[in-house]
């Protein structure tokens, strides 16, 4: 039994609709660790998105080794890019204000995170970063990519012990 094209299309309309529901950022299902404010459209609470560890790791996760002023040899870094993190929430601002859970904040050009490839990382060396080693997440670029990143500039933007961003 075919059903008539008028009904067809409405039924497809409806699953397109229901199927981008679905991809909408879910709540978290833990404790939060890190919010999204300000120019973003998708939110999971109020006018902020939140994400527990969970979300985080389920984004595309990324690796490199680098050199940095607060270890003594190259560490492997591991989380999701900056700029999947910003997709999620669909940022649309030009300015990422990046604070610490000390309330240390930093502002970031948000062409930085695809540009340079910024990790919000979640692991160091294959290993979750606790609180006290500057976890548990921590805004890192590729220092040994370029000569260009390996400067005071890019360093005070690394951010660790991250708890929130807000895009302007």
């Amino acid at each position: 039994m075919n059903a008539p094209r008028f009904l067809q299309a409405g039924l497809l309309i409806s699953a397109l609709f229901f199927a981008g529901a679905c991809m909408a950022l879910d709540a978290p299902k833990e404790r939060p660790i890190l919010q999204v404010t300000g120019k973003i459209t998708e939110k999971n609470a109020g006018e902020s998105a939140r994400f527990d560890m969970k979300m985080i790791e389920a984004l595309p996760q990324h690796t490199f080794t680098t050199s940095t002023p607060w270890f003594d040899k190259p560490v492997k870094f591991t989380g999701p890019l900056l700029s999947d993190v910003l997709a999620a929430v669909k940022a649309s601002g030009s300015t990422v204000s990046a604070v610490a859970i000390n309330d240390y904040k930093v502002s970031i050009p948000a062409t930085d995170a695809s540009k340079f490839k910024v990790i919000v990382a979640r692991l160091i060396d294959d290993k979750p970063i606790p609180v006290r080693e500057k976890g548990p997440l921590f805004v890192v670029y590729p220092f040994d990519s370029s000569a260009e990143l390996r400067t005071s500039t890019y360093y005070e933007r690394s951010i660790w012990q991250l708890k929130a961003l807000d895009i302007q």
